[in-house]
């Protein structure tokens, strides 16, 4: 968190020294040898920690799963299968702000379905800008609306915080772990839009009689390249694509990464044929896709040596020992409450790999279900939280490109971030998604 290193560095240096350090301490053989200590043999079962089941091996999945989603929005998004969309939303808003609002919000989280809280920003903003400034709506409204689809849509199976706690807690299956919470990330969503209605409401009663009737939005010039990537004659073949990868996601049962590799190979075939295009479009989007799986590498790193040298166990068993008897049954809506503000504390790899198996460990000493916690922690860290925290990229894209202050769009924007957390978390303890008690 205090970007001393780089989370490659962080992620397999510090375990791996640490790791090092344990096999003077940790039992070799509990079972046959109690009480024995062998660094020799301890330090060779190092490897097998980092690359075994609870290791690397833990990722593996989720790691392919990464890079054909990667692949597939991106092939998707070059072909301008977004475009139209966007272009029919702001038709239908017109220039009343509410609409605008409402607009704002559906548009952002239909681009966010790409998982890429970068790729929402560069979308969204330079094309609603134009617009919110012709009317003299606040760009802080924009931003907060902007961050509040894209960050609940990041709950989704392909999201990075969703994927993060599944591999945590060692779901195979990102889509199995997800299920349990749909519901809640739908009232989520309707929550969101709420919220933009209620900004629009401000906005229509601030500007009052100075609302600028007319205001329209201003297409930008799309680059040569960018032209001649576009495949408009298949933009509904594109549409079609999205909708049944996003029901076999869903409902087909297959594993999130066979899913994508499959759809992935028909997005390429549909629109880059040739193979010079298909390989181009690999390049242009294989430094994401690098960037993204190896750091899910080194989380795989990190949480099999903690895993095999005990450490885990042990600070679970600490932190277990300080929670008070009564508040045990309490204790996945205790992290559901803080899941959002703790997004201004860790950044998601710290958060997920690290903090995340403690707590749900000492939620298993407590007789909870462990994916409860993984479920609550989802509705808010790194989720509805990415957008305002200081630890990611995108937070500061998002008000660089709106132009607006961190200070100001964080006092905006947390509340109501922090209210929508909440309402998910209310309706996954009703529907069963964040279970209580002991």
């Amino acid at each position: 968190m205090t970007k001393k290193l780089s989370p490659l560095v962080a992620l397999i240096g510090v375990p791996v020294v640490t790791g090092i350090i344990s096999c003077f301490f940790f039992v070799t053989d509990p079972e046959n040898a109690p009480g024995v200590v062998d660094f020799g043999k301890n330090f060779q079962s190092l490897g097998k920690m980092i690359t075994g089941s609870s290791g690397i091996g833990s990722v593996a999945a989720t790691g392919v799963m990464f890079i054909f989603s990667i692949l597939f929005f991106g092939i998707l998004t070059d072909a301008g299968t977004f475009r139209p969309i966007i272009r029919v939303i702001l038709k239908i808003v017109g220039t009343n702000p509410i609409k605008i609002a409402i607009g704002t919000a559906i548009l952002a989280m239909i681009v966010h379905l790409d998982g890429s809280g970068a790729v929402t920003f560069l979308i969204c903003i330079p094309a609603l800008l134009p617009l919110y400034d012709a009317l003299k709506m606040k760009r802080t409204t924009l931003a907060t609306i902007v961050a509040l689809g894209a960050g609940t849509m990041n709950i989704l199976p392909w999201g990075g915080p969703t994927i993060r706690a599944a591999t945590a807690l060692g779901f195979e299956n990102v889509t199995e772990f997800f299920m349990p919470v749909l519901v809640p990330v739908i009232v989520g969503l309707v929550a969101v839009i709420g919220v933009a209605v209620i900004l629009g409401i401000r906005e229509k009663k601030r500007l009052g009689d100075s609302l600028v009737v007319g205001g329209q939005y201003v297409a930008p010039e799309l680059t040569e390249e960018e032209k001649a990537l576009e495949r408009p004659k298949l933009f509904w073949v594109n549409v079609i694509l999205i909708l049944a990868a996003i029901a076999c996601l869903l409902f087909s049962g297959f594993a999130p990464a066979v899913v994508f590799m499959v759809f992935y190979v028909i997005a390429t075939l549909i629109n880059y044929p040739v193979v010079k295009d298909s390989k181009a479009r690999v390049d242009a989007h294989a430094k994401s896709c690098l960037m993204m799986c190896s750091v899910l590498f080194a989380a795989g790193c990190f949480t099999g040596i903690m895993k095999g040298t005990g450490m885990i166990t042990a600070m679970a068993n600490a932190l277990v020992s300080i929670i008070p008897a009564g508040a045990a049954p309490f204790f996945p809506i205790i992290i559901g409450v803080i899941a959002m503000p703790a997004s201004l504390l860790f950044d998601p790899d710290s958060f997920y790999y690290g903090v995340l198996p403690v707590l749900a460990t000492t939620a298993t000493g407590l007789g909870i279900a462990a994916e409860s916690i993984g479920h609550a922690a989802i509705l808010g860290q790194m989720t509805t939280g990415f957008p305002v925290s200081p630890l990611t990229a995108a937070t500061f894209l998002l008000v660089g490109l709106s132009g607006v202050d961190l200070g100001e769009h964080q006092r905006k924007t947390i509340p109501w971030a922090w209210a929508v957390s909440i309402v998910m978390l209310i309706v996954a303890i009703i529907t069963g998604g964040v279970k209580i008690g002991a």
